[in-house]
C-alpha cells in the first residue's frame, strides 16, 4: 500500500514538473515578427517652371523642392531639360539646393538679350541679312507645348508654356523685314497718307468751289 502511494506520488510530482513549461509556454504569447521601417522615397512634388517676359526677353522662373525625410539623396546639382516628347534641349544647370531648396530665373533657350538686358533676339527667329526671319531652327518647338523637366535625383515633369507677348513686353520682334523695324514705319506713314488724302482733295474741291463762285458774281456785275 505504501509501495503505491509513493508512486502515485512520484507521478504526480512528474507531471508538474513537465506541465509547468507548457503552462508558461501558453501564457506567453511568441514575439510579433520583425518588421522593417518604410522608407520614404524622396520627391520634387511643389516643384514648378513658369514661362515670363521681362523686358522683351522671355525666361523661366523655376522653384525646386526637394522631400527627402530619409536622407538618401545625396547630389545638390539641379538641372532643367524642356521637351516636347520628341526633341529635347541639353540639361540646363540651375545651381545646387541649399537646404533642400533652390529658385531662380533663366533665359529661355534661343532668346538674347544685349548689354543692357532688353530682348534682342526670341527662339523661332533669326536675323538674315539685317531682316528678322521666322525659321523652323533656333528651338522654335520650344514656343509650343512643351514640358520641364527638373532633376536631382529624383526629377519631376510640369507643363511649361512660352510666354505671351503683351504690349508692355514683346516676346518676339514686330517688324515684318528690317532689324530695325523699318516696314513698320512705312506702314505707319501709308497709313497716314492715306488718312490725309481725301481731306486733301475735300479742301481741294472747297478752293475750286469758291474761285467759281466769285467769277460768277463778277460776270453778273459786268452785264448789269
Amino acid at each position: 500500500m505504501m509501495f503505491r502511494s509513493t508512486v502515485s506520488a512520484i507521478a504526480l510530482a512528474a507531471l508538474v514538473i513537465i506541465g509547468a513549461p507548457a503552462a508558461a509556454s501558453a501564457a506567453t504569447p511568441p514575439p510579433d515578427p520583425y518588421t522593417p521601417d518604410l522608407v520614404v522615397e524622396p520627391s520634387l512634388t511643389g516643384s514648378s517652371a513658369v514661362g515670363e517676359c521681362l523686358r522683351d526677353a522671355p525666361y523661366i522662373d523655376y522653384s525646386v523642392v526637394l522631400a527627402d525625410p530619409d536622407s538618401q539623396v545625396s547630389e545638390t546639382a539641379v538641372t532643367m531639360t524642356l521637351t516636347n516628347g520628341v526633341q529635347s534641349t541639353d540639361p540646363i544647370p540651375l545651381g545646387d539646393l541649399v537646404d533642400g531648396r533652390l529658385s531662380g530665373r533663366v533665359l529661355w533657350p534661343g532668346a538674347v538679350v544685349g548689354p543692357d538686358g532688353a530682348g534682342v533676339g526670341w527662339p523661332g527667329y533669326e536675323l538674315v541679312d539685317g531682316d528678322w526671319v521666322r525659321t523652323d531652327a533656333n528651338f522654335a518647338w520650344t514656343r509650343g507645348n512643351v514640358t520641364a523637366v527638373l532633376h536631382v535625383n529624383p526629377s519631376i515633369s510640369v507643363p511649361i508654356s512660352y510666354p505671351q507677348a503683351t504690349p508692355e513686353c514683346l516676346t518676339a520682334t514686330t517688324a515684318s523685314t528690317g532689324a530695325s523695324g523699318g516696314s513698320a514705319g512705312l506702314a505707319a506713314t501709308g497709313g497716314t497718307t492715306a488718312v490725309l488724302l481725301p481731306l486733301g482733295l475735300g479742301a481741294g474741291a472747297l478752293v475750286a468751289g469758291g474761285a467759281g463762285l466769285l467769277l460768277l458774281r463778277r460776270h453778273r456785275s459786268a452785264r448789269s
